[in-house]
């Protein structure tokens, strides 16, 4: 499976965004998809998640309220949608996949995208 990432860009903060992680090679309603970032000088932490039966995670406290992830099954398309962003978001996006549950996203992913830069000024 391979994965794909776009819609990264520059805004001001309480802009929104909104990236999209393409997934081809495999079949999408079989993986979980995660987002994760990774800031400079910074380890990656895990975002958000959308498991196979549509259900959302966010794993960071921080987003909550102010991202939104879906997929749209039709296009082979995980999106998250990013709302009132912050300085504190900037980073490199990066979506995975995972077999079925986002336990197994966070945990051992099975492929990786590249990667989007979003970047948030004050």
């Amino acid at each position: 499976v391979q994965l794909v990432e776009s819609g990264g860009g520059s805004v001001q903060a309480g802009e929104p965004l909104r990236l999209s992680c393409v997934v081809s090679g495999g079949t999408l309603g079989l993986y979980a998809i995660g987002w994760f970032r990774q800031a400079p000088g910074k380890e990656r932490e895990a975002v958000s998640c959308i498991s196979v039966d549509d259900v959302a995670t966010h794993w960071l406290d921080s987003v909550k309220g102010r991202f939104t992830i879906s997929r749209d099954k039709a296009k082979n398309t995980v999106y998250l949608q990013m709302n009132s962003l912050e300085p504190e978001d900037t980073a490199v996006y990066y979506c995975a996949a995972g077999a079925l549950s986002c336990t197994v996203v966070k945990q051992k992913p099975r492929a990786w995208g590249q990667g989007t830069q979003v970047t948030v000024s004050s």
